[in-house]
């Protein structure tokens, strides 16, 4: 394989504006917008920049790159804290039991209450994998190489992680969610909405939607059916999220009522199942040996790719060639591993 990821440079602009519009709306961590994705780039410069191991407001974004046509195929983000420039607004849906004596039943209503829980949480977002690559695990790379950045630099990120799952939009861009709730609300599309949050953020939504509970029964039934459910194209990355031991908690997207998965970062799959392990060899043939996500360097000079390797009774690993050229390693260098 050629595929590698790489930290992203302020010379992928295009590549990303390209990606992003690709994207088909409702992608609010990669905008179809230059000046944002601009800004998006000079930041993560700064924050794999810092030199700090500390938990700050930093957003990491990475390139997936295919070394043999050079063609830029996919991208990925890890925010550190959700919650530090302004709140991390989600939906909680929850339940309220009433009872009646003088009916003498008791009702259980489903309500959706704003809330700022998960501030604090790391995130995985961003992801987006052009369509023609997406074969020969070339997304489970780009999906699970962000943890074992995560693993190299633990201090940096928080005690849980959250990924956000785009909802149910229809083939006209409308979010069915959003039309029966939040857009009763604003004077504005789904689109607009969303397009403004990628931009200035989402407080608009604190400053003005109502702060009381929401009974899902007063909601239409499309946008109650879609509460909590991925795009139909999100679904292999719930999976994939689920593999790796993130759950759908009963938090969904304020847009677009999309499900937001959780994990205690600790206990993340790839995660656990890392290692670091010392190269001792290096071999043009190790057809039939197991393939590993393999990752080196720190910050700005992470790389990661897949490798067939095999480890020896000393502990060290031979890797095959090709992936040591990918990552830049030699006999002697360290590398992180897990099973692929």
């Amino acid at each position: 394989m050629t595929f590698v990821l790489r930290a992203a440079r302020e010379e992928d602009l295009d590549a990303l504006y390209r990606m992003a519009k690709g994207t088909g709306g409702g992608f609010t961590n990669l905008p179809p917008d230059r000046p944002t994705l601009k800004a998006k780039l000079e930041r993560t410069a700064t924050c794999f920049g810092r030199d700090e191991e500390s938990i700050a407001d930093d957003l990491f974004v990475f390139i997936l790159e295919n070394t043999a046509t050079g063609r830029i195929a996919g991208t990925c983000q890890i925010f550190s804290q959700v919650g530090t420039r302004w709140p991390f607004y989600s939906y909680r849906l929850g339940h309220i039991t009433q009872h009646s004596e003088e009916l003498g039943r008791t009702f259980r209503a489903e309500m959706l209450t704003l809330s700022t829980d998960l501030d604090g949480s790391s995130e995985v977002g961003g992801l987006y994998l052009d369509a023609n690559e997406r074969s020969a695990g070339v997304g489970k790379l780009l999906a699970r190489s962000r943890y074992l950045f995560v693993h190299g630099h633990r201090p940096r990120f928080g005690p849980k992680m959250l990924a956000e799952l785009r909802g149910a939009i229809d083939d006209a861009g409308n979010s069915p969610f959003w039309d029966g709730l939040a857009g009763r609300f604003f004077d504005m599309s789904f689109h607009e909405a969303d397009e403004f949050n990628a931009r200035h953020g989402n407080q608009f939504i604190a400053d003005l939607m109502p702060k009381h509970p929401i009974y899902t029964a007063l909601l239409s039934d499309a946008a109650r059916q879609v509460m909590g459910q991925p795009h139909y194209s999100g679904r292999p990355a719930m999976r994939m999220l689920e593999d790796e031991g993130f759950s759908y908690q009963k938090y969904v997207d304020i847009f677009d009522g999309g499900p937001t998965m959780i994990a205690d970062t600790d206990r993340i799959r790839t995660i656990r199942q890392a290692r670091e392990l010392t190269i001792s060899a290096l071999t043009a043939d190790q057809e039939g040996t197991p393939t590993h996500i393999v990752s080196h360097g720190r910050l700005a000079d992470f790389r990661a790719c897949q490798a067939r390797l095999v480890e020896n009774a000393d502990g060290s690993v031979t890797i095959d060639e090709e992936a040591a050229a990918l990552l830049g390693v030699g006999t002697g260098d360290a590398l992180t591993c897990a099973p692929a």
